[in-house]
């Protein structure tokens, strides 16, 4: 029997499985849904803060709120939309309060930051999957955190994420057409950011992280 509520539990769709989480407190499909989306998550936040250990906190976070606010999850929407809005909006928080350390910091460059993301590789297409290198890889990454967020956080969900334009329309509550707009000017900043470096190997150069953009509403 448990077997079979088991088998059950996981043929279902996430709606379905969160909607249980909603009307029913279930312990067990919140555990499924954590066990899905925790590794997608932390590499989400980590990108976005260019922080590992920042990441899986975040991550942490969003779930802790996923199921605090899980009375708000609405049947008609896309939990995957759902979720990728709430870990957003931790990580513009924890932006927020980066750029407040580093405006109030006596090392404004931020060069303590620098190649936490070493760890982190991508799944599935992504800018730096043509470079062979390794040095290459993370001068993609850290060029990534020095576009705006707008910017960032297409290219992210897009790349590394796997998410289709319409589907980060529908995260960000943008129409699909400035999502393209958007990673367009995305891939032309990075490439102005990297031609120095992947021309002769020369170092990229690193401006302050700018400030993050509104939060999203949930």
């Amino acid at each position: 029997m448990a077997d079979s509520l088991f088998t059950r539990l996981f043929s279902i769709t996430d709606e379905q499985v969160m909607w249980r989480v909603k009307m029913q407190d279930d312990p067990q499909a919140f555990a499924r849904l954590v066990g899905r989306w925790e590794k997608p998550i932390q590499q989400l936040c980590a990108r976005m803060t260019g922080d590992v250990h920042c990441g899986e906190d975040l991550a942490q976070e969003t779930f802790a709120r996923l199921f605090a606010r899980r009375k708000d999850y609405e049947p008609a929407a896309r939990f995957s939309t759902f979720l990728w809005r709430m870990a957003l909006n931790l990580c513009y928080d924890e932006l927020r309060k980066i750029q407040r350390r580093r405006e109030w910091s006596l090392d404004p460059t931020g060069d303590d930051a620098e190649g936490t993301l070493d760890g982190i590789s991508a799944s599935g297409p992504a800018p730096d999957a043509a470079l062979a290198e390794q040095e290459r890889a993370d001068a993609v990454r850290r060029a990534l955190l020095q576009i705006t967020e707008p910017y960032r956080v297409v290219v992210v969900l897009r790349h590394y994420e796997g998410l289709k334009f319409r589907e980060i329309g529908e995260v960000l509550g943008i129409p699909e057409g400035t999502v393209k707009s958007r990673m367009a000017e995305a891939l032309t900043r990075l490439s102005r950011i990297l031609n120095p470096t992947l021309n002769e190997g020369q170092s990229v150069c690193k401006p302050p992280l700018p400030k993050p953009q509104a939060s999203l509403t949930l």
